[in-house]
């Protein structure tokens, strides 16, 4: 009973750790800067210019906005756009290019404090939109081309605070500061369960056991059996709960920069069951284009993980 709890309160203070003085911080700063860019229509103003180079692709601006969102703010974050979609009347085919989109990118929650302990994140964003956007591609012209291709009624545009004065502009930073508190706070559970699951695996032997199962594999790889966690914890759990696993393995000299990098492609994106279940509750419609999607994520995972693995080889 001692070392259970023993085991729990260690899991707990990492965890909190974790949340409060490394995600929360990166956050507060990244989602101010893309509540300040929204509310002063940069962000729109974005979408227009990209949306021509990419609606032949079949992403339409939604799908735009969806990708910055990601990229600069969390794998939740397009949620409220994907429900545009689905309410709004687009086309099944431009929903399945848009999920695709979401599942192949890099999000930002993960990607942001993962670059303060080694983590190339400028790069991994960069080659993450360019894998998404190719998987979305992929998904729209091959994996769903069978899918209705006829929006419904006209795109619908999404509604931004105003910041043209200073109080505007305090508003916005508030809020963008109290969405960052939820997110820390909200990820805080998950933290220390994963940081549980992985110690009481630790401290029974099962970890090292199946270390010594996969050593061949890894090796081969030139990947550290350590990383095995770390991958497991992310497909079940999630990628907040695979950052505390791999930070926390990274503080004990298991994982080191180079792994990190190596493995990002594998490792950060929203294509895992927490990640899936969130994105497809945006919408029946949504819900009912998730192979074609899913197999458009995977194309640019795939891509990802190739690219990492030998770039930093």
């Amino acid at each position: 009973m001692t070392e259970l709890a023993e085991i729990i309160l260690r899991s707990g203070r990492a965890g909190v750790e974790l949340a409060l003085f490394v995600l929360l911080p990166v956050m507060v700063v990244m989602l101010t800067l893309m509540r300040l860019l929204e509310a002063r229509g940069i962000l729109d103003r974005i979408v227009r210019w990209v949306s021509p180079l990419l609606l032949p692709l079949g992403i339409p601006g939604l799908g735009v906005f969806a990708l910055l969102q990601v990229l600069l703010v969390s794998f939740a974050a397009p949620l409220a756009t994907l429900t545009m979609m689905d309410k709004g009347g687009a086309s099944r085919r431009h929903i399945a290019a848009v999920l695709a989109l979401v599942f192949g990118c890099a999000q930002a929650n993960v990607t942001f404090p993962m670059s303060a302990v080694g983590l190339d994140g400028l790069l991994t964003l960069l080659v993450s939109a360019a894998a998404a956007i190719l998987g979305a591609t992929a998904a729209y012209h091959l994996f769903g081309r069978s899918l209705e291709d006829r929006d419904e009624g006209p795109e619908p545009h999404p509604k931004h605070r105003s910041a043209e004065d200073a109080k505007g502009v305090l508003s916005v930073i508030n809020h963008a500061g109290g969405e960052a508190f939820g997110i820390a706070v909200g990820a805080i559970p998950m933290l220390v369960l994963a940081l549980l699951l992985v110690n009481g695996l630790r401290d029974a032997g099962i970890m090292e056991a199946l270390g010594a199962l996969l050593d061949p594999i890894f090796r081969w790889l030139d990947v550290p059996t350590a990383m095995v966690m770390p991958i497991v914890t992310k497909y079940i759990a999630g990628g907040t709960a695979m950052m505390g696993v791999t930070i926390e393995f990274m503080n004990e000299g298991l994982i080191t920069t180079a792994d990190l990098n190596r493995m990002a492609g594998f490792l950060i994106h929203p294509t895992d069951v927490a990640g899936i279940a969130i994105l497809i509750s945006a919408g029946p419609r949504v819900a009912s284009v998730l192979r074609p999607a899913l197999l458009g994520g995977f194309l640019a995972i795939g891509l990802r993980t190739l690219f990492h693995y030998f770039w930093f080889l």
